[in-house]
């Protein structure tokens, strides 16, 4: 009887946390998520709009009241017409000056004099008028990055959980898992590019193309690079002779050597296409994609949904291309490790763990 209690105890804190949320409004007009194999209504009455993540929903009701549904039951914030934006786990709205958060069911005003703000998967970072900073929330608490004796200066790039900025003495310097990193001293702005727990840049002092990684600066190439980009611990680029190269944890090696058509990076994937065939990075390993250039795609996560020959949409998922779908003209989008397809006739087809539902 104690272990069967134990068990029910542990479930029920389970089922309490948050979950992924995959959002959409049916042809009825009704607001539902899918979750654990079924579509649940979370509105009875029309919604104004909604912004959504892999774990949150932010959206405006019937009444234009703010609420947040992140897959256990919705969450009144605001009762008014607000200023809001939403990331992966995350979400922030703005009431006049006031700019106030909500992260795990719960909200906290981070300043009552704000300006620009911008949030990520785990990062928020915003201006507070009152001492002229720019700061940074990152796991429940504040971090003051930099003050200014004037206009307060964009930080040079925010990543998922990274931030590159300089202080008023054109010092660089990198904020990273509630830390602050002191890289040098540049007179001119340099050019970042950072996903999460990475970030790569061109080092005028060394003249060298380096990275931050695992709380230190690291030359990748002795020499700039023209073209690089970050995802999730890896950084993809192309080398003085065009090759498309990946480096993750001190290790590089060539992706391309015949120039890519076209590259990007997001999360977890690197995509190219080479001799009118495309690639993705997966795990390390490069896939066969498609033997054709896709005419749109969108890469979220581990996830690459893209535009098949047929006009439909396909997906690379765990490695391995599945077909969803050949019907044209269809809208795709991508939450957690599912693919959501919105069909011309207001019907919907969600592929998830290798199953397609159908709504």
């Amino acid at each position: 009887m104690k272990n069967i209690l134990l068990g029910c105890a542990f479930l029920l804190s389970f089922t309490s946390q948050s979950q992924d949320v995959v959002p959409l409004i049916d042809f009825n007009g009704f607001f539902k998520s899918f979750q654990n194999g079924f579509f649940r209504q979370i509105e009875f009455q029309p919604i104004k709009s909604f912004k959504a993540g892999d774990d949150v929903v932010a959206y405006i009701d019937f009444r234009g009241n703010l609420r947040v549904f992140d897959g256990s039951k919705p969450m009144d914030l605001a009762n008014m017409n607000v200023e809001y934006e939403v990331s992966d786990n995350l979400l922030i709205w703005k009431i006049g000056e006031t700019i106030n958060m909500w992260d795990d069911g719960r909200k906290q005003t981070l300043t009552f004099n704000g300006r620009n703000y911008w949030v990520r998967d785990s990062i928020i970072v915003f201006e507070d008028l009152r001492y002229n900073s720019v700061n940074a929330y990152y796991k429940g608490e504040i971090h003051m990055l930099y003050t200014s004796m004037g206009d307060v200066d964009v930080p040079d790039f925010i990543g998922e959980n990274i931030v590159a900025f300089r202080d008023n003495g054109n010092f660089n310097k990198v904020f990273w898992r509630g830390n602050i990193y002191d890289l040098d001293v540049s007179h001119s702005p340099m050019t970042f590019h950072a996903g999460t727990d990475i970030l790569a840049f061109n080092d005028p002092m060394t003249g060298t193309f380096a990275v931050f990684e695992n709380g230190q600066f690291l030359d990748v190439e002795d020499f700039h690079m023209g073209k690089y980009k970050a995802g999730r611990g890896f950084i993809v680029y192309e080398n003085q002779n065009g090759d498309l190269m990946y480096y993750s944890n001190g290790k590089k090696k060539q992706l391309s050597n015949f120039g890519a058509d076209f590259w990007e990076v997001k999360d977890d994937i690197a995509v190219w296409g080479e001799n009118s065939f495309t690639y993705a990075l997966v795990n390390g390993e490069k896939i066969e994609m498609a033997r054709y250039t896709p005419k749109d795609y969108v890469i979220k996560n581990g996830v690459v949904a893209f535009r098949n020959i047929m006009g439909g949409v396909s997906a690379l998922i765990d490695g391995k291309v599945q077909e969803i779908t050949t019907q044209m003209n269809s809208e795709y989008s991508i939450f957690g490790n599912a693919v959501l397809i919105e069909l011309f006739n207001n019907s919907y087809i969600l592929f998830k763990d290798g199953r397609k539902f159908s709504l």
